[in-house]
Formats: structure tokens, C-alpha cells, sequence
């Protein structure tokens, strides 16, 4: 061999070990980081304002994590409003592989994509665990003209434009969604004419309160404290059948007024692109120790939310599923721009 050679072979030879060593350190690191993990705060995200679902959702896991100490780290709650919760999947991006990182999301997190609001998607990051189904509710003022679902139907009929729906996603969203659905159901025509007015958080309660909307479109959850205070009235709810305890009890599905559809709000968590598998593991098993607690059971029968826990690989499916019904009804409603 000669001398050239000779500090060709010395030279791969050294790159060789330095690639070894560092997936060797690299192994290490990872190891230790797997056996002492949590070892530090985690930052839980509500991707928008305080008071709606997305806060309470994780507010509500956060509490009884902490409360029935399956997690002894804090979980402090960071609200990451904006964009229909693009902003908050914008941020994720940041914190690719963190295993800190965990938010909550819904329907928009697939909506949002599918209406050409942002390039990113469900794929963009780690799914953890479905927890819950939530439904949704058409509210309007306590002094509100509109007794039933169906009268404010038979108003939209005459004139798509003569009822000021709020809601508190933004257009092409899940609450604009939901309501689009009933309405074509229920035999509107022209629904892109709508007036649909998008809030961040409460704000969209407030406007229905203070008169300066018709009708709010939204999660049951948001409705059940204004509906028993007597500021609000619930004509319907998106359920499939009608919830059997508590304040919703008393509130008709749309099948049951003849508008035979249902939308359903699932919640799960997630973690940002490339969470460890450690971290997915680990906390996808907290969180089924945690639907197992009857403190957990009574937040979910409280708020009319249905249990419906799926693990990271049902979980991933399910997205798959639902992303192609969605494709659909967006493209029933001529607002899907995602090719």
C-alpha cells in the first residue's frame, strides 16, 4: 500500500470510529434520558384562550394526573391561541423530539389542512391517546325569538343570511363544520351564504350573551354552566342519542327534531414530530391508568363527555379514517382547498 493510500485508509478509519463513538454516546444519552424520564416540568398546551374545550380538556387531565399522582411532575397548562390551532402546531414544529411537549387537539387539528389554513397536519405531530367524544351545541340568547333547532332552520330557508351564527373556530373549522352539516341536512339552501362569525375562546359566549350574535355554535361542555344559570337556552345537541345525565339530559339531538345527522368532537393528546417512543409509552399508559378513575369518570359525566380512550396505534388509524370523511364532507360543502 502506499503512502497516499496509506492516509486515505488511516483517514475512513477515523471516521469510522468517530461515527461509532457517537452513536455509541449517543445510545447512552438516550438510554438515560429513557430510565430517569419525567424528571422535569412538562408543558401542556391549550391551543387556544381560557374557557373552551381544548383548555378544559387539558386542564382537566393535568388535574387529575397531578391529583391522583400517576404524574408527579408539574403540568402546567400554556394557552397558545391563534389560527384555529395552527399556531400552537406551528410552535410544535419547534420543539421536534422534545418529550415534554404535550397538546391538546380535535377536529380542527385535520379541518385546518383540509381548508388550505396551514401545510401542516395530523402527520406533523406524535399522537398519544384519544380520550374523549365531545358533541356539539346550538345555543342562543335566554330571550332569543328562536324556540327550536328547527326555527332557526325555517329562518336560514327564507334568507341564509338572516341569522348571525358565532362559533369559537374559525371558518371551515369544527364549529362552522358542524353547523354547515345540520343546516344542509335540515334542507337549507345556499349554506356557503351563511353569516358565520368566528371567537377566540369565551369571547363567542360573551357576543351570544350581550345579544350582538343569534346563535352559537360550539362544544356541549361551553354551554352547560350558562344553560343552568339561565343566561343561555341549548336547542340541540350533535349526540347520536340524548345524554342521559346531567344538565344535557334535558337537550334534543338533531335526529330527534328530524335533522338526521350527528357531529362528533373527539379530543386526544399529542406530542410534537419525533416524540421518543419512551415518552409516547410512557404517557399513553398514564393516561389509561388515569380514565380509569372515578375522578376522572365524574369530570367526564359532568361535562356530557363520552369515554372513548384509544391507544397511539388505534389512535393513528382513527385519524386516517376520519381525515377521508372529513375530505369528504368539506368537499360536500365546497370548502376543501387540501388536494
Amino acid at each position: 500500500m502506499n503512502t497516499m493510500s496509506c492516509r486515505r485508509f488511516a483517514k475512513l478509519v477515523v471516521a469510522i470510529s468517530m461515527a461509532l463513538t457517537c452513536c455509541v454516546l449517543g445510545g447512552v444519552v438516550s438510554n438515560a434520558a429513557e430510565k430517569t424520564y419525567p424528571n422535569r416540568a412538562f408543558e401542556f398546551i391549550a391551543p387556544a384562550g381560557p374557557g373552551g374545550g381544548w383548555d378544559t380538556t387539558i386542564r382537566m387531565v393535568a388535574r387529575v394526573l397531578g391529583e391522583q399522582r400517576i404524574i408527579t411532575q408539574p403540568m402546567p397548562v400554556m394557552n397558545k391561541p391563534g389560527g384555529g390551532g395552527g399556531v400552537a402546531l406551528a410552535y410544535l414544529q419547534t420543539k421536534k423530539g422534545d418529550p415534554y411537549e404535550v397538546a391538546v387537539y380535535s377536529p380542527p387539528l385535520l379541518l385546518i389542512r383540509l381548508t388550505g389554513q396551514t401545510e401542516l397536519s395530523y402527520k406533523d405531530v406524535t399522537p398519544i391517546a384519544r380520550l374523549i367524544c365531545d358533541y356539539g351545541a346550538f345555543a342562543v340568547p335566554k330571550n332569543s325569538p328562536y324556540n327550536t333547532i328547527n326555527d332557526v332552520m325555517d329562518a336560514l330557508k327564507k334568507n341564509p343570511k338572516s341569522v348571525k351564527i358565532a362559533g369559537t373556530s374559525s371558518p371551515g373549522s369544527m364549529d362552522h363544520i358542524q353547523f354547515l352539516q345540520a343546516a344542509k341536512v335540515a334542507g337549507v339552501t345556499n349554506i356557503r351564504s351563511i353569516q358565520y362569525i368566528p371567537f377566540q375562546g369565551g369571547e363567542g359566549l360573551a357576543a351570544l350573551m350581550g345579544g350582538h350574535v343569534d346563535m352559537l355554535t360550539t362544544g356541549m361542555a361551553e354551554t352547560v354552566g350558562p344553560m343552568e344559570s339561565g343566561d343561555i337556552r341549548v336547542l340541540a345537541i350533535t349526540a347520536p342519542a340524548r345524554i342521559k345525565e346531567g344538565a344535557m339530559a334535558k337537550v334534543p339531538t338533531l335526529r330527534e327534531l328530524g335533522i338526521a345527522t350527528d357531529f362528533v368532537n373527539w379530543r386526544g393528546l399529542f406530542g410534537p414530530p419525533g416524540m421518543p417512543d419512551y415518552a409516547v409509552e410512557y404517557l399513553s399508559n398514564a393516561l389509561a391508568q388515569m380514565v380509569q378513575t372515578s375522578q376522572w369518570k365524574e369530570i367526564c359525566a359532568r361535562n356530557g363527555w363520552a369515554e372513548a380512550f384509544l391507544g397511539p396505534k388505534e389512535f393513528v388509524q382513527f385519524l386516517e379514517t376520519t381525515n377521508q370523511e372529513y375530505r369528504s364532507l368539506l368537499e360536500d360543502v365546497g370548502l376543501l382547498a387540501a388536494k
